[in-house]
C-alpha cells in the first residue's frame, strides 16, 4: 500500500502538480442579499450544493473558463468578475485540483437549470455549509468580506483531513482594471 500524505506540511508544494485546473464563479448580488450557488448534479462533488465552475480548456485563462462554465451550467453571465482566490486540493487517492474563485456583482440573464446543474439562489444569511465541501465554509466567508486568499486543502474523499488558510486582504480590481472600491 503505497504511503499517503495527510498533512498540508507533507506536502512539497513547490513541485505539487494538479491533475485539474478549475474555476468556481459566484454570483453576489448584495443589493438583493443573495448568492447564487448550484445543486450540482455530475462530476467530482455531485448532490453537493457549490459555485458554478469546472475545469479550464487548454489554453485558456481561467476568468474566461469560469464566464464559460457560468453559461453552460446555468445559461447566463455575469458582470463585474473579480478574482479572489487560488485553492490547491490534494486528495488522498492522488487527484490534485488547483481552482480559481472569482466573484462577480451581478447575473446577466435568468439562471436554467441544466444537466450539469440546478440554480439555487441563497440569502447571504442562509449559504448551506452542511450541503458543501467542508472548505467552503473556511474561505467564502472571506470572498463575501471581499478579501482575497489562498488555501491548500487535503481530502480522503468528501472529509477534509487538513487545511492552510492565509487571508490576503482586500481584492482591488475587476478583470478590466477598474477598481472595485467606493
Amino acid at each position: 500500500m503505497a504511503w499517503r500524505m495527510t498533512s498540508v506540511s507533507e506536502i512539497d508544494w513547490a513541485t505539487w502538480t494538479p491533475t485539474d485546473r478549475a474555476t468556481l464563479l459566484f454570483i453576489v448580488e448584495r443589493e438583493r442579499g443573495r448568492i447564487l450557488l448550484i445543486e450540482k448534479k455530475r462530476g467530482l462533488g455531485a448532490g453537493k450544493v457549490n459555485a458554478p465552475g469546472g475545469r479550464l480548456e487548454p489554453n485558456e485563462r481561467a476568468v474566461d473558463a469560469a464566464v464559460r462554465e457560468l453559461r453552460e451550467e446555468l445559461c447566463v453571465g455575469a458582470r463585474g468578475v473579480v478574482e479572489h482566490g487560488e485553492l490547491s486540493f490534494h486528495f488522498v487517492d492522488g487527484y490534485n485540483l488547483h481552482c480559481h474563485v472569482f466573484r462577480a456583482d451581478a447575473c446577466e440573464g435568468e439562471p436554467t437549470e441544466t444537466d450539469e446543474a440546478a440554480p439555487l439562489w441563497t440569502p447571504l444569511d442562509a449559504i448551506p455549509f452542511h450541503r458543501m465541501w467542508a472548505d467552503d465554509a473556511l474561505w467564502l466567508p472571506l470572498l463575501l468580506a471581499g478579501d482575497t486568499f489562498r488555501g491548500r486543502f487535503i481530502f480522503d474523499g468528501d472529509r477534509m483531513v487538513d487545511h492552510d488558510l492565509v487571508n490576503l486582504g482586500a481584492a482591488a480590481r475587476d478583470q478590466t482594471g477598474r477598481s472595485t472600491k467606493s
